[in-house]
């Protein structure tokens, strides 16, 4: 059974910074893409980040330079830093996980998802 899970979510200054965690089990971590996408209240879920199982990386415009995905393939979890926190980055960010080689952007193509962690950025 498959199982991804969320941490590190909170409340946050705009400017501030957090960390997410997903903690992943019941799949061969090293060999699928990890993928951290964000719903806000009324909208759609959009993508955030990938890292594919090579380590590539890809990331939305509205993140670049702010947001970086990692992972760590010993401890089958993926991270995003966030840097330079915005109001606008406040949703629910989920973790999922993708068996195809290279990195895709509709949610639809993930496998696996979370259940998401809450991320609230104050003005």
């Amino acid at each position: 059974q498959v199982q991804l899970v969320e941490s590190g979510g909170g409340l946050v200054q705009a400017g501030g910074s957090l960390r997410l965690s997903c903690a992943a089990s019941g799949l061969t971590f090293s060999s699928y893409t990890m993928g951290w996408f964000r719903q806000a209240p009324g909208k759609e879920r959009e993508f955030v980040a990938a890292i594919s199982w090579s380590g590539n990386t890809y990331y939305t415009d509205s993140v670049k330079g702010r947001f970086t995905i990692s992972k760590d393939n010993a401890k089958n979890t993926v991270y995003l830093t966030m840097n330079s926190l915005k109001p606008e980055d406040t949703a629910v960010y989920y973790c999922a996980a993708d068996s195809w080689g290279s990195i895709r952007i509709p949610a639809r193509e993930y496998d696996y998802w979370g259940q998401g962690t809450q991320v609230t950025v104050s003005s």
